[in-house]
């Protein structure tokens, strides 16, 4: 068979990993994490931390392991989970959620969407606006169930989007509109006008919002805003998050999306043919992580906060014009000044030339738009101090 049939070649072509030729190409994540390997280099592009969380989710999983928890969970996710997500909508943002209707409980925040997006889109002719760099599994997904992707283009340096434009993009076409705030991977968190306007373009096209708040708790400067807590908005809102990043438990995969009862059984009936289940140990661990005092969500987000001026100060000792980010695991830089005007190009030869891996924001792009960041590099600081201060010291000798 010379070509093999599917919706594989969609979602392959949606990620832009699909070549004129009919070959697969790897993802840069792998590509940038094979040279890493193959060099030694200090991998600064994949977005996991090299630490554990804290201790007191990881005994919480071990006690669970010990205890029986090693079979099928509840379809849902374990009642205890869920009460407690419910219980931190409120503690957080004063959003009232039953948790026996209106959460499941997902393999991460990745099948969350993917399995709220094959269920929502209904056909060729329904449209998905994203903001544009997006995190690159929305456009697989949105390709795989068949939709348009429309884009709104994020400008540096603040990356907020013009709100015109996003106006232009959201139409009677439009089913979902996806937002990532804190956003993967600018680190931009948006102003209050853009979820208002988000709501406001929603409620005239009859839209539904999903909002991916994996990042929620490492926003820098001001506490995060749900779009669902805007009003209006809580009754056409899916809201996303997971575990991974908050509790540095990135391989656990536990996820959960909330939302108005029928939206939540329309992902369900999707989501419960994917995984099913996941993570019976894991979910009773999460919930003590949710039930954590005010203080560690603070210091979780002071000290990603601190690695983020580390790895900026280096990365500008090297030469690179850097853009603080306002929230997330990601610091993006200009690398134009040191010759990386092609960016994939320049991560290319990073790990040899400097013995460190970043990812060019090419990766987060439609082709159309690669010109306008061209130059942009991804630089995770989601590591130890001392791996931020090696690959610091690194780069401002290799330039």
């Amino acid at each position: 068979m010379s070509v093999i049939p599917g919706a594989w070649r969609r979602t392959a072509a949606g990620a832009g990993l699909l070549a004129s030729d009919g070959t697969v190409a790897p993802t840069i994540f792998a590509e940038m994490s094979a040279a890493a390997a193959r060099t030694g280099a200090i991998n600064l592009g994949q977005g996991f931390p090299d630490e554990d969380g804290p201790a007191e989710v990881l005994e919480a999983a071990r006690d669970a392991i010990a205890h029986g928890a090693n079979q099928y969970p509840p379809g849902r996710g374990i009642p205890d989970l869920l009460a407690a997500i419910s219980e931190h909508q409120r503690r957080f943002y004063g959003l009232d959620v039953d948790p026996e209707r209106e959460v499941i409980v997902t393999a991460g925040a990745t099948e969350a969407l993917t399995s709220t997006l094959l269920a929502l889109i209904d056909g060729p002719d329904d449209e998905v606006v994203v903001f544009e760099p997006y995190y690159d599994s929305y456009a697989a997904a949105v390709a795989l169930a068949g939709a348009r992707l429309r884009t709104v283009p994020l400008r540096a340096p603040d990356f907020q989007p013009d709100l015109d434009r996003l106006a232009a993009a959201v139409t009677d076409r439009t089913r979902i509109i996806l937002v990532n705030d804190p956003h993967n991977p600018t680190g931009a968190v948006f102003d209050r006008a853009v979820l208002a306007e988000v709501v406001r373009l929603a409620e005239l096209h009859d839209a539904i919002i999903v909002t991916d708040e994996v990042y929620e708790h490492l926003a820098f400067h001001a506490p995060h805003t749900p779009i669902a807590t805007l009003p209006g908005a809580g009754a056409r809102t899916l809201t996303i998050s997971s575990a991974g990043k908050t509790f540095s438990t990135t391989g656990w995969k536990i996820g959960w999306v909330h939302g108005p009862a029928e939206l939540i059984t329309a992902v369900l009936t999707v989501k419960q043919y994917l995984t099913y289940v996941n993570g019976s140990p894991f979910q009773p661990a999460v919930a003590a992580g949710l039930r954590l005092s005010d203080e560690f969500f603070t210091e979780a987000a002071a000290a990603l906060a601190g690695k983020h001026e580390l790895l900026g100060v280096g990365l500008r000792a090297a030469g690179f014009t850097v853009f603080a980010p306002q929230g997330g695991y990601f610091t993006v830089a200009d690398a134009s000044p040191l010759g990386g005007a092609d960016a994939a190009q320049f991560c290319r030869e990073l790990p040899d030339r400097a013995g460190v891996v970043a990812i060019p924001l090419t990766a987060f792009v439609s082709e159309s738009r690669r010109g306008d960041y061209a130059g942009l590099v991804r630089f995770a600081a989601c590591k130890r101090v001392p791996v931020l201060e090696e690959a610091a010291s690194r780069l401002a000798s290799s330039f």
